[in-house]
């Protein structure tokens, strides 16, 4: 092991975001060292990884960060997204004018219930910028869906509703646009899924999850390397690390999350970990980074579309 002196380290006013992370792995302790190593990894994921996976919770939907993860899919940085029926949620109903303001997490959320509010976090949406613009494009949806067939895979789908979303910030158009394919296993929760479910009793349409593993199973056996920039726990993280498990685990593996693991939880659960189930190879590039994903991910964001560039 090759042992490096700690640089004490100043700034300018005019530093570049390449700059300000070569002085974090100058700085190099606690998360600064972890962020330092995380875009090193993601930088060599993008270049020697055919199969780029970026999995992330719908929560993250509801901040600004929605338009910086439509760019990362619109510049290909990534080409596999895995999230939840939350990501569809906040951006469907966004595409469709619904507005999110900014709140606190201390506000009254007994107040916001009477003013018809939701709150996700210090961000918060009225119900009728949520919900109902979902239940009513899905009401439209589902009728042009069964005119072209009644069973249809979650991928499809959604490929179908980004076609129908005509905003340069959505995830789900980008996807589309770039034919990037987005999957979703826990479709059903969430008001997207609520709203396949009333439209199925009505009319005849069927949703075909087998259909999305299928063509999981394929891109992981027909690629040669595989990554993955991890944000948050829950499904989407899980499900990426699943699949990656058969053919020897991610080669490229990094999460960025606040959740700890002394409780046993797959969301708190380390890099380290996934290697004993096979989800990340005994030989790959890992790292955690324990930090608010809209604090760091412009950085890594910045960083990679800028490299992706090149």
């Amino acid at each position: 092991m090759s042992l490096e002196e700690v640089v004490d380290v100043e700034v300018s006013p005019d530093v570049s975001v390449k700059e300000l992370i070569e002085i974090y792995g100058k700085i190099h302790g606690f998360v600064a060292g972890h962020l330092y190593e995380a875009i090193k990894i993601l930088d060599d994921m993008l270049y020697n990884a055919d199969l780029r996976f970026l999995s992330f919770t719908g929560n993250l939907i509801s901040t600004g960060l929605r338009g910086l993860i439509a760019q990362l899919i619109s510049e290909e940085v990534f080409n596999v997204v895995i999230t939840t029926c939350g990501t569809v949620d906040h951006d469907i109903a966004k595409s469709l004018g619904g507005r999110y303001l900014k709140s606190s997490f201390d506000v009254d959320d007994s107040k916001l219930r009477e003013l018809g509010y939701h709150r996700i976090g210090n961000i918060i949406v009225h119900q009728d910028h949520y919900g109902r613009l979902i239940e009513e494009f899905v009401k439209s949806l589902i009728i042009d869906l069964v005119r072209m067939k009644n069973v249809w895979g979650v991928r499809e789908l959604l490929h179908e509703v980004g076609l129908r979303l005509n905003d340069k910030r959505s995830i789900l158009h980008n996807a589309s646009r770039h034919n990037i394919p987005i999957y979703v296993p826990g479709i059903v929760d969430g008001a997207f899924g609520t709203a396949l479910f009333i439209q199925s009793q009505f009319h005849n349409f069927r949703l075909d999850l087998f259909k999305d593993m299928k063509e999981l199973s394929d891109l992981i056996f027909s690629s040669k390397k595989s990554g993955a920039l991890v944000i948050g726990g829950g499904i989407s993280k899980h499900h990426t690390l699943w699949w990656n498990q058969f053919k020897d685990g991610l080669d490229y593996a990094v999460y960025i999350t606040t959740a700890n693991e002394w409780d046993g939880s797959l969301s708190g659960a380390r890099t380290k970990e996934a290697i004993s189930w096979g989800k990340i190879s005994t030989s790959g590039k890992h790292i955690v980074v324990y930090s608010d994903a809209t604090v760091v991910l412009p950085i890594i964001a910045i960083y990679l579309i800028s490299r992706r560039k090149l």
